[in-house]
């Protein structure tokens, strides 16, 4: 079962749909500055290009107060990378001064399945955008994120169905001093995510990190480790939120994170679709949910396959 869903929000700000082709009207248009501008091309069928689309947006808009945009699908996105997208953006930099969010593939499984999204290297708009504060890409197949040095972003996320692993070293070995939230869909071999526990290291080291408070390490078919590791990650004491969901955590993983650091100062900690036993759900009741932590511990659409001889469990989203 898919989690990738249409932002709803941006920056705060509720995502409004620039309207295709003809039906842009100036007056119908809400105020530049009052949404977080989505705009798309037919993946499959479009009669416009995405670059296309942003110049229409450009005479239409105006740009200079204009806080957040979030892109949606382009032109055969199961087949071609987002460099025209990333070029349009980064030529209009100067008249986007006010632009403080940024996503990059806003796509469900009807457009283009989240494994299918193929993407680029991302790091020229971080660099191109020093004043961003959130930033956002979905699809892992050809995904660059290197490392980085940006001073302003305060939310990082990340999804696939399976992110390289030089991406996830990108991310953990990046200069961002003002970071509070950091999501990272990491996936499962199967589709190209192929990250170890050591490539977590740094972040979870936290040093690079000094204003983080909530970190989500999720949908990883290696969840058992990761939640091993955050028991004794010296970034966890600062955190007001944790999030390893989504991913194929039982109670080997379970039981480590519980037997490890004191977690009860949490406000949260989200364990959703996870292969936990009903004893450990109980565990955690006692030991976090009586001191106040708000859990979220719903095995949801988590299944078990019996297959030659073995046990199959899945992450939430993979294809």
């Amino acid at each position: 079962m898919s989690y990738a869903r249409h932002l709803k929000e941006s920056y705060g700000l509720p995502v409004f749909d620039f309207p295709e082709g003809d039906a842009t009207g100036g007056s119908s248009l809400p105020d530049a500055g009052a949404v977080a501008w989505r705009l798309s091309s037919d993946c499959y069928d479009g009669e416009e290009s995405w670059p296309e689309v942003f110049a229409r947006f450009t005479a239409a808009v105006d740009l200079s107060r204009v806080r957040a945009i979030v892109v949606g699908p382009w032109q055969e996105a199961y087949d071609s990378g987002p460099e025209d997208i990333v070029a349009a953006l980064l030529d209009a930099r100067d008249r986007l001064p006010a632009l403080r969010a940024l996503f990059l593939g806003d796509m469900e499984s009807e457009e283009c399945e989240v494994s299918w999204i193929n993407q680029g290297d991302v790091g020229p708009l971080l660099d191109g955008f020093p004043e961003l504060e959130e930033f956002g890409v979905r699809g892992g197949t050809g995904l660059v994120f290197p490392t980085v040095a940006h001073r302003r972003l305060r939310s990082l996320t990340v999804q696939t169905g399976g992110m390289p692993a030089a991406a996830v070293r990108g991310v953990a070995t990046s200069d961002l001093p003002a970071l509070e939230r950091l999501d990272l869909w990491l996936g499962t071999s199967e589709y190209g995510g192929d990250c170890e526990i050591g490539d977590v290291a740094r972040i979870l080291d936290g040093d690079l990190l000094p204003s983080l408070r909530h970190l989500g390490l999720r949908n990883s078919d290696i969840e058992d480790e990761i939640a091993a590791s955050v028991a004794s990650a010296p970034v966890v004491a600062r955190l007001e939120s944790l999030d390893l969901s989504m991913g194929v955590l039982t109670d080997e993983g379970g039981t480590a994170l519980l037997g490890g650091q004191p977690l009860t100062h949490l406000k949260g900690l989200d364990l959703h679709h996870n292969y936990l036993s009903e004893p450990l759900r109980e565990r955690f009741q006692e030991v976090l949910g009586a001191a106040g932590v708000d859990l979220d511990l719903d095995a949801g659409h988590a299944e078990e396959d019996e297959w030659d001889g073995r046990t199959w469990r899945f992450v939430a989203v993979g294809e």
